[in-house]
């Protein structure tokens, strides 16, 4: 896949990203469920549909990649956020999270695209 391509595929990710989170949220209410398990499987379906839309890879392998970076994004998100850094922007984090949240897949997404190239040129 050439970059251009993935970059406009990420951007379109990062936007989705950014624009789902309320919803989910909403979803996490209207279910009483916890909001983090609402948002992980919600970006574990963003994912998803990128996995097989955007990579067309196995479907084993795109379930994987898919619920593994959506988990590990938004640990690391909430992580990200527990740091404090940029309390002074964002006095509650969450903008910093979703940020951060988007953020980290999309390099994670790379990363996973990186090592299943050189695997295959092997």
């Amino acid at each position: 896949m050439k970059p251009q391509i993935r970059i406009l595929i990420y951007s379109i990710l990062f936007f989705l990203y950014l624009t789902t989170t309320h919803y989910f949220l909403s979803l996490g209410e209207i279910l009483k469920t916890d909001p983090y398990r609402t948002m992980g499987c919600g970006f574990a379906v963003l994912n998803l549909i990128y996995a097989f839309f955007g990579l067309k890879w196995k479907p084993l392998l795109n379930v994987i990649c898919s619920i593994g970076i959506a988990a590990l994004a938004l640990f690391l998100a909430l992580q990200f956020a527990n740091l404090h850094l940029l309390v002074n922007y964002d006095p509650y984090l969450v903008k910093t999270a979703l940020f951060a949240n988007a953020l980290f897949s999309i390099i994670f997404w790379e990363i996973v695209y990186q090592i299943k190239i050189r695997n295959t040129k092997i």
